[in-house]
């Protein structure tokens, strides 16, 4: 969920269901409903969950004093606003000056190994074990996306798919996480340019949810709106969609087994958003009034808001509803702890999990993880050249959480301060 109705460019993660009712249409009816609502068990002020200290440098002793030292030299790099701004042609200056192979070797040990896991197969497995080791779980992103203009054709997209199913092979082949999860962007297998006709035609109509997984499913449907080679764009990319899918086809049918026994599912990745540049420029250009929350403190209180509801359903019944808990705010973090105490909702119950990026925000992953908590980090991987324009993107994305991570950065100066008295006392 965005800050504002999105038209940009959608992501999706696997398993996120296509849905038919909006979601507004549906809390209301699920929550306003004649029906009696389920009893929720309530539990004694006593038996809430203990306050959590994201002040404490503490949580950092699980990280070697080269991995400190990585960490505070790339923040105080991402601190500097004209840097973060301006991080793409300062990246392409550079390669031009030092050569893909000089470029390649100044990345590696600062940026690159703060944000991505790795390129071959060995060094993925390397990092995602001692990230298992730490009580975190991996959620493997596969670095390829495009931007409106950098449509490549069906056979790019043919050779994305590859990558993608690749990734849902090594993610479900190891044994990392019990529960192991991937994510991908669309725009890796569809046009950004079709994504963007698709969000302003389904903000008019509805596309029917059976039409859609006709077409997944390799039928030649017409869908309404859409030019003849768009069409068939759209197919093809619903059948790539599908593929992904199917190399987990057991928890695809039970999946479709639930829902229809139940009706409706819904699996929900909670962010604050990260087009508005894009979303005001566009409101701009049409004379539109902009989608964007006006202020910080109206996005929190719809960020709070949302993950209330969403709390709520979950402790009537976690079997249909599960929540992504995607942010680097504290605040929301620690508002979702206290939640799921007073609903009486199990820390390691599946259905409610918190995301972060790899190499940020690790004093908030692992001080939950450490009480026991679901923690997945979004774990990008690949060659130098395939992940940095993603690592762009998300630099751009994530402006004022990379701005504002002083923080962070004081806690691990702490803990680097406390190593080396300690080393001089031993020393000495």
């Amino acid at each position: 969920m965005t800050s504002g109705p999105s038209r940009s460019p959608p992501s999706a993660m696997m398993r996120s269901p296509l849905l038919r009712p909006s979601l507004h249409h549906f809390l209301s009816l699920r929550l306003l409903g004649t029906a009696a609502p389920k009893a929720v068990e309530r539990v004694a002020a006593d038996a809430l969950p203990v306050a959590l200290n994201f002040e404490d440098p503490s949580a950092f002793r699980v990280k070697s004093f080269g991995e400190l030292l990585r960490a505070l030299g790339v923040f105080q790099l991402c601190s500097v606003p004209v840097l973060v701004n301006n991080c793409g042609k300062l990246m392409s200056v550079a390669r031009t000056l030092l050569g893909k192979r000089g470029f390649a070797l100044l990345l590696r040990p600062s940026v690159y190994a703060q944000f991505v896991a790795g390129e071959s197969e060995g060094e993925i497995t390397h990092s995602m074990e001692k990230m298992s080791s730490l009580g975190l779980r991996p959620m493997l992103a596969v670095p390829i996306e495009e931007d409106l203009g950098e449509s490549t054709g069906e056979r790019r997209y043919n050779d994305n798919l590859a990558s993608m199913l690749e990734c849902v092979d090594m993610s479900h082949s190891n044994a990392w996480s019990k529960d192991p999860m991937m994510q991908l962007k669309i725009t890796a297998l569809l046009s950004p340019e079709l994504c963007v006709k698709l969000s302003t035609l389904l903000s008019e109509q509805q596309y029917d949810l059976d039409l859609l997984v006709r077409a997944m499913d390799g039928e030649p449907i017409s869908f309404p709106g859409l030019q003849e080679s768009e069409n068939t764009h759209f197919l093809c990319g619903l059948q790539r969609l599908n593929k992904v899918g199917e190399e987990s086809r057991s928890l695809l049918l039970q999946d479709v087994r639930l829902s229809i026994s139940e009706s409706f599912c819904l699996g929900v990745k909670l962010v604050r958003g990260a087009y508005m540049d894009k979303e005001r420029k566009l409101a701009n250009s049409q004379g539109c009034s902009e989608p964007v929350h006006e202020s910080w403190e109206h996005t929190n209180d719809s960020y709070n808001g949302s993950l209330d509801i969403l709390l709520e359903l979950i402790s009537r019944d976690p079997q249909r509803y599960r929540i992504i808990v995607a942010t680097h705010n504290e605040e929301s973090v620690r508002r979702a702890v206290q939640r799921m105490g007073e609903l009486g909702m199990d820390k390691d119950g599946g259905s409610v999990c918190f995301g972060q990026l790899l190499g940020m925000c690790d004093h908030v992953s692992l001080t939950l993880a450490q009480q026991g908590y679901l923690v997945y980090k979004s774990v990008p991987y690949g060659s130098v050249d395939n992940t940095l324009p993603y690592l762009v993107r998300r630099a751009q994305e994530n402006r004022t959480v990379l701005q504002g991570i002083r923080k962070e950065r004081d806690l691990l100066r702490l803990e680097l301060h406390r190593r080396l008295r300690q080393g001089l006392r031993q020393g000495s």
